[in-house]
């Protein structure tokens, strides 16, 4: 559901009880957590119960599953997720009351006023980049608040409402809500084509981007991916308006580079120059490249705004990942299973290349859930062309999440591109069907990877049941 934001966004003391039609999803419940910490009254509903549910219960948040007018209670401010249909019964509801109707964006803007915003915008990598920057801010004592698409695996909570000026924001531009904020300074990971159903064209998702750097304080500071050329572009046109931008990855070009960049198991390692100086050793626990790279972007922006490198170097040294990116689900016979969050064929690449690391002499084997009919229908091939880096691939059908089914455009349009022999690569739409699937492919030693933003995430505990039966 798009819902228009509001020309002025109050003060949370002018909001009122505040509901939240979507509450369990990763972007309301972080908002939510901040709101009822804040002093706002909070209540919300999702279409099931969930943990996330039971976690802001125990806040004091009035939580339901499933959604029903009477709900609403005396909510004067409704914020709804972009995952609602406008027949929700308590948007009839909230149309019918005159409340206020926001979306996400308006709600997290509201609950940032009064501190200075640091946002993490991109096509991948945003959640992992905020969880980064905001925990190598609190290592360097600046208790910032922080609002992630994610939890954060050594913190169990995805939100906190810090004492501190600095509010790191992860700054989704799905449906152009990054546009809302006003960031003091932003860092942009990268810039591919995404999200097509919303903005129409390749052209007009790059526009937004552009629109994006303009909407950052005049003084402000921008910081990019230099290894991603549509991030890197924007570094000229920020300098063309009169802001500071910073260049941040491997790239010999990049003001704050690493050097000797090595995997190493589940993490990596490398010398960090900052204008060619060198500043000293980062060590990180999670794997693979990119996320080396977002840790980057990370410290180029803490050192921008004053903070140490020691300190800032170990809180993201510290960091063991965000719920869904790379997780490490378990072990049984034999067999590591990781779940993540990749949807995109560049992140289904980087986070292959990071279970390769991993695997070691293992071979990784995939279950993929493809996300959205739109995105399936544009990028499939692209998909299964990423999903070639694996040794054994298991592709379940389309996580249909807002959009109705279309027959065209199932899971087999990635797995036909998939350019390993048929044997290995199977097509299975059943979904009670993939655990048996998956786990008759893995093999003492290997790694198994759930890749996907849908549903597919609740197939690891039933993965690992199955090779505990096996032995």
């Amino acid at each position: 559901m798009k819902v228009p934001v509001p020309d002025r966004i109050p003060p949370l003391a002018e909001l009122g009880p505040v509901h939240f039609v979507g509450i369990g999803g990763a972007g309301l419940s972080a908002i939510a957590r901040i709101m009822v910490a804040r002093g706002v009254e909070v209540s919300g509903s999702d279409a099931q119960d969930s943990p996330t549910l039971a976690a802001l219960r125990e806040l004091g948040i009035r939580t339901h599953a499933g959604h029903a007018a009477d709900q609403l209670g005396s909510a004067r401010t409704v914020v709804v997720s972009t995952a609602v249909r406008e027949s929700n019964p308590e948007v009839v509801a909230a149309v019918e009351r005159g409340l206020r109707l926001w979306p996400r964006s308006a709600g997290l803007a509201a609950a940032m006023q009064g501190r200075r915003v640091l946002a993490v915008a991109g096509t991948h990598g945003k959640t992992t980049t905020t969880s980064l920057l905001a925990m190598a801010l609190v290592r360097a004592g600046a208790d910032p608040s922080y609002a992630v698409g994610g939890d954060l695996t050594q913190l169990g909570t995805n939100a906190h409402a810090g004492s501190g000026d600095l509010f790191v924001a992860e700054a989704d531009e799905s449906d152009g809500a990054f546009l809302v904020y006003r960031p003091h300074a932003a860092i942009v990971t990268n810039v591919e084509a995404d999200h097509l159903d919303h903005f129409g064209t390749e052209a007009a998702y790059r526009a937004a981007f552009d629109e994006f750097v303009g909407t950052l304080d005049p003084d402000g500071l921008l910081v990019v991916c230099a290894d991603d050329p549509g991030a890197a572009r924007l570094a000229d046109l920020a300098r063309s308006q009169g802001r500071t931008a910073v260049s941040a990855g491997e790239a010999e070009t990049a003001d704050v580079r690493a050097v000797d960049l090595r995997l190493e198991g589940g993490g990596s390692v490398c010398r960090v120059l900052d204008g060619g100086v060198e500043r000293g050793e980062l060590r990180l626990q999670i794997p693979g490249r990119h996320y080396a790279h977002d840790a980057l972007a990370a410290l180029a922006l803490g050192l921008r705004l004053g903070f140490g490198f020691d300190d800032l170097a170990a809180g993201l040294g510290a960091f063991t990942g965000t719920h869904r990116r790379m997780e490490r689900k378990g072990e049984a016979g034999g067999v590591r299973v990781y779940d993540s969050y990749a949807h995109h064929p560049q992140e289904i690449a980087g986070d292959l290349a990071a279970a390769r690391s991993v695997a070691g002499e293992g071979r990784v084997v995939v279950a993929f859930q493809p996300h959205l009919v739109s995105r399936t229908r544009l990028l499939g091939p692209a998909m299964g062309e990423a999903l070639g880096a694996a040794d054994e691939v298991v592709v379940l059908d389309v996580y249909l999440a807002r959009e109705d089914a279309d027959p065209e455009v199932t899971g087999a349009l990635v797995a036909d591109h998939v350019p390993l022999p048929g044997d290995r690569v199977a097509f299975v739409p059943d979904f009670d069907a993939v655990p048996a699937e998956v786990v008759d492919r893995a093999r003492p030693g290997d790694l198994v990877l759930t890749l996907g933003a849908g549903t597919v995430t609740r197939l690891a505990p039933r993965i690992l049941a199955l090779l505990e039966e096996r032995g």
